[in-house]
């Protein structure tokens, strides 16, 4: 990504959030932005059988239909989740759904799974490009009774379109859903999925408001049923005193610099519960080089960005890249897998 695209992130940010997401997601689509890819050997990196070129993803809810996947794979990911999808085509939550606090370098959401349903999805995952690494984040619709069936038929019916699928039980802006981390209805869910999933690696993904227990429960509960990792983490619903926006006391998950710190926590609680038994993936306020290395060597094997890039501009992509190399090469790692939970 160029300067150009920091001067164009600049100005989205001064129109309502949900219409700066629909022009970024459109100039995408168009071909607008992208850039050569110079890689780093030292970031080249395997997680969860996934050959990645490099370990920064961009978390799902940027692209939840996987319409501009061809530009998001010139954009400098090591690879692109894009969801969540659920079976039927809703509308999400009404407006406004999406803010801005500024001052705290944060996004509070209460979009409610809004998409275009799963048809639209795999249309749209069938043209994707060949060369880059996709997964797709699975959520069920919001009147569905059956959760878990929601969750199997986006499994099913994506079989093959997708290199990864992620399993999102932990969105607060669907009534019910995160009751599914509760062990009974996890086995449940994981057992139905086991039953259903094809080759592709599968991953859950968790919510930052969970005990170090509740972690080890899940944890426990994933490598019963042969999930390949977790997530950690979705957005929080707490709200620290420290927030300054007046858009603090908005409803919905917070994600952004305020996360940080309880997402790091509640990956250190996976990493010490999980013992190498599942992959992870360190999401939640990571926005620089030295974020995204503080995951790594507290146990995740990749990380995810999308709020900061609200505020830091596409560029931040390779800036976490770069400095990610100069601080392996400085503490003396060949690889990603070598700083892995080295704390």
């Amino acid at each position: 990504m160029s300067v150009m695209d920091d001067v164009g992130a600049a100005v989205l940010r001064r129109l309502d959030p949900e219409a700066a997401h629909g022009l970024a997601l459109s100039a995408l689509k168009a071909g607008l932005g992208g850039r050569r890819d110079p890689r780093d050997a030292v970031l080249a990196t395997r997680v969860a059988g996934l050959d990645l070129p490099n370990p920064v993803g961009l978390a799902a809810g940027f692209d939840k239909n996987g319409e501009a996947l061809h530009g998001l794979a010139r954009a400098g990911f090591g690879f692109v989740e894009c969801g969540s999808v659920t079976p039927l085509a809703q509308p999400g939550n009404p407006k406004p759904r999406l803010f801005r606090l500024s001052e705290d370098r944060a996004i509070i959401n209460r979009m409610g799974f809004n998409n275009a349903g799963l048809d639209a999805f795999a249309r749209n995952l069938s043209g994707r490009p060949k060369t880059a690494v996709i997964g797709a984040n699975l959520g069920a619709n919001k009147d569905t009774e059956d959760k878990a069936a929601d969750y199997v038929a986006g499994l099913v019916r994506l079989r093959g379109l997708a290199d990864y699928f992620t399993v999102n039980v932990s969105s607060p802006n669907t009534p019910g859903l995160r009751n599914l981390q509760g062990r009974a209805a996890l086995d449940d869910l994981l057992g139905r999925l086991a039953m259903a999933r094809g080759p592709e690696p599968l991953f859950l993904k968790i919510a930052p408001d969970l005990t170090e227990a509740e972690i080890a429960m899940i944890v426990e509960a994933c490598v019963a049923h042969g999930v390949d990792g977790l997530i950690v983490s979705n957005t929080t619903l707490d709200r620290p005193d420290s927030l300054r926006s007046a858009h603090a006391g908005e409803s919905g998950g917070l994600s952004g610099a305020p996360l940080k710190d309880k997402a790091l926590t509640a990956l250190r609680w996976a990493h010490a519960a999980s013992q190498g038994r599942l992959a992870l993936i360190g999401v939640g306020g990571i926005a620089s080089g030295a974020d995204a290395y503080a995951r790594i060597r507290a146990g995740a094997a990749a990380v995810q960005l999308y709020s900061a890039l609200i505020y830091e501009g596409p560029s931040l992509v390779m800036r976490i890249r770069h400095d990610l190399a100069d601080r392996l090469k400085a503490d003396g790692f060949g690889s990603i897998q070598a700083a892995v939970g080295a704390r």
